[in-house]
């Protein structure tokens, strides 16, 4: 309990134990599997669109959109993640990569460029695995305050 009576952890969004809060923790796993799910789906659409279903080519593009917007809320998870939940900054930066990654496969895929989109297509589907694992590893909040960086070290004249 704080000085006015409210529990640890409340008013700072931490725990007591130093990890990131639990409903960020949580939005970012939902996302990273909604866009895993979604990412796992597109070949299956594109190859029942190959094998003659005309219609699939429009799932196919409609799912691409959703996955855009998957990918947009997880960068906005992830910075969650690293600034108020004060958790590493890694799941923001591969977060920032696959979104840029997914602009990039929707734009080769609206031009009909197969020759860039199916590769990058397998490119983040293995992405969203990686990001997707990662973000079922636990998420320790960083002690910035205990832990000074080198540069201000060396800046008092400490040696590295």
């Amino acid at each position: 309990m704080s000085e006015r009576g409210v529990p640890a952890g409340l008013e700072t969004g931490r725990s007591e134990s130093g990890s990131v809060p639990g409903w960020i923790v949580m939005t970012f796993r939902v996302l990273a599997t909604l866009l895993l799910v979604l990412i796992f789906v597109q070949p299956v659409l594109a190859g029942l669109f190959i094998t003659g279903n005309v219609t699939m080519l429009s799932l196919h593009s409609a799912n691409a959109t959703v996955i855009d917007l998957v990918s947009l809320f997880l960068v906005i998870a992830g910075i969650l993640v690293w600034r108020p939940g004060r958790g590493g900054a890694r799941l923001m930066v591969l977060s920032i990569v696959m979104f840029v990654l997914i602009a990039a496969q929707t734009g080769f895929g609206f031009a009909r460029s197969l020759a860039f989109h199916i590769p990058l297509g397998v490119l983040l589907f293995t992405g969203a695995v990686m990001l997707t694992i990662r973000a079922y590893q636990p998420m320790v909040a960083a002690d910035r305050a205990a832990a000074p960086d080198a540069v201000s070290s060396l800046a008092v004249g400490e040696t590295a």
